[in-house]
């Protein structure tokens, strides 16, 4: 299992578990485990989720953003939900950008 801090300063974890139901459901992004970690830990936005979960966008490309959905759960624990590909970005929601 990796951390990796998120923009909050939060240790955010993927665990094995996590990251075979990542790659079963979305396989274009099994050769990206590190690149998951790298957009939570130095994203290009931050998008607000569902349910208090936010959403790191980081691009890989023209027209290619990974997305990956965690959640902090306390201010010294969070998670990584899941990741995938997405062709665009709605900046407009954005609750936090690269400086």
């Amino acid at each position: 299992m990796d951390n990796v801090i998120s923009i909050n300063g939060v240790p955010i974890r993927l665990p094995a578990e996590r990251w075979f139901h990542i790659v079963e459901n979305h396989d274009e992004v099994a050769g990206y485990y590190d690149a998951v970690l790298e957009t939570v830990a130095d994203p290009d936005v931050i998008i607000p989720g569902y349910r208090g979960s936010l959403v790191a966008v980081r691009s890989y490309g023209r027209r290619r953003y990974l997305y990956v959905i965690y959640r902090e759960v306390t201010s010294d624990d969070g998670f990584i939900i899941t990741a995938y590909f997405n062709p665009k970005v709605n900046r407009k929601k954005a609750i936090w950008k690269r400086p």
